[in-house]
């Protein structure tokens, strides 16, 4: 009952030891001797792994900084009552979410210097692109948010004689914040997985690690399968960060009085 009751409790670390099963696998066809922590070859093999955790980390937070920032003035240039910004945010919005991103990573990385003559570092290309092609979900994330923030709400400010950007931003936005938290750090973990797609451009994140190492050492299922937990271990971090924000942003709304 015991253990039972702890993975009630603690579902995340008995999701992390269901994936760390196949690696007890001892038949023929596994040669987990390659990512093997008591040898050499293998210590060696996943300090390579593990190297790519940071690139990855990096280049996931800045698209998604600038997915954040595209898509709010992506989502207000949809809610303003104009034409010529409305017809902008629907092309951008139908146009990215139907666009493959790794098409985007590859047309901004080999398209852009033939087209427009402007040539990017694989960093800068990677975050661009990503960063680009989520700001489409981004923008529908922030106007379903501010759409959903009530009447009552603009004409109280309205009331107080606040001007139409000073009820948005102080008004309306932090609100709308509150609300879009959970989905938009479902984009980020959303934006961590795409990451994966440049490694095609030779970014050494982590799937790029562990194509370089298959090559090496031609076990492509034991360094996969290690690849998979990674991105595992790496987004249940990111859940819990992202549950502790949620909660401490809740206990704040409560003791300002938003609830």
């Amino acid at each position: 009952m015991r253990v039972l009751d702890y993975i009630t409790v603690r579902p995340r670390i008995a999701l992390l030891v269901a994936a760390m099963v196949p690696l007890g696998g001892c038949g023929d066809q596994w040669g987990w001797y390659v990512v093997n922590p008591a040898d050499p070859r293998g210590q060696r093999n996943l300090a390579f792994l593990v190297d790519g955790f940071s690139a990855t980390v990096r280049m996931s937070l800045a698209a998604t900084l600038l997915a954040v920032v595209l898509g709010l003035l992506v989502a207000i240039c949809g809610l303003v009552p104009m034409r010529l910004p409305r017809l902008f945010n629907r092309l951008w919005v139908e146009l990215l979410r139907a666009s493959p991103p790794l098409v985007i990573i590859l047309w901004v990385f080999y398209g852009l210097p033939v087209v427009l003559g402007i040539r990017f570092d694989i960093f800068p290309a990677a975050v661009l692109a990503i960063g680009v092609c989520d700001s489409a979900f981004q923008a529908e994330i922030f106007r379903a948010g501010i759409e959903s923030i009530e009447s009552g709400q603009h004409d109280a400010a309205k009331a107080l004689g606040l001007t139409g950007v000073q009820r948005f931003r102080l008004i309306v936005l932090p609100q709308a914040v509150r609300r879009i938290l959970p989905p938009l750090a479902n984009q980020f973990i959303t934006v961590v997985k795409l990451s994966s797609l440049a490694s095609v451009i030779g970014f050494p994140d982590l799937t790029r690690k562990a194509n370089e190492l298959v090559v090496t050492v031609f076990r492509p299922l034991e360094i996969y399968s290690i690849l998979i937990l990674e991105y595992l271990v790496l987004v249940l971090v990111i859940s819990s960060v992202i549950r502790w924000v949620e909660r401490r942003l809740g206990a704040t709304t409560r003791r300002v009085g938003w609830e």
